[in-house]
């Protein structure tokens, strides 16, 4: 099986069978993300303990890429510490959108390596993670605000 064949069959795995589908109640905070080009509609709702990710859920619909993108940044990031989900951020953004990006070390997440050969589709795998950040600075104002 060759590489792109292997990527393929994450994708629609992870598109048939999401992982982390749902939401999350109570939750720390909730973010909305729509992409209007191909009509993804995603909600992410997520807790955290500290700085790090607790739990992490989404919810919504979506194009095979969209709700495979989602599932498996949620598999990704949950109990990971903000630091390192900002850093598996830019390596995704940058799996995305620059032809030599290194795959290494993204695990399941280079499957996404493919969608960069379609432009028009990178909103779509790129929707949660922007979702994402929306809800941690929504956990940021949730905050009380530390007046050391």
């Amino acid at each position: 099986m060759e590489l792109q064949d292997l990527y393929r069959e994450v994708i629609l795995d992870h598109n048939k069978r999401p992982r982390n589908f749902g939401r999350l109640d109570p939750h720390d905070a909730l973010a909305n993300g729509h992409n209007p080009l191909c009509g993804d509609r995603l909600t992410i709702t997520l807790n955290l303990d500290g700085q790090r990710i607790d739990d992490v859920k989404f919810e919504g619909n979506g194009c095979a890429i969209s709700v495979a993108s989602a599932s498996m940044m949620t598999e990704a990031i949950k109990g990971k510490e903000r630091s390192e989900v900002n850093a598996l951020f830019d390596k995704v953004h940058a799996l995305l959108t620059q032809q030599d990006a290194p795959a290494d070390d993204l695990g399941k997440l280079a499957a996404l390596s493919g969608v960069r050969e379609f432009p028009a589709r990178v909103k779509c795998a790129s929707l949660c993670w922007h979702t994402l950040n929306a809800a941690l600075a929504d956990a940021d104002n949730a905050s009380p605000i530390s007046t050391e």
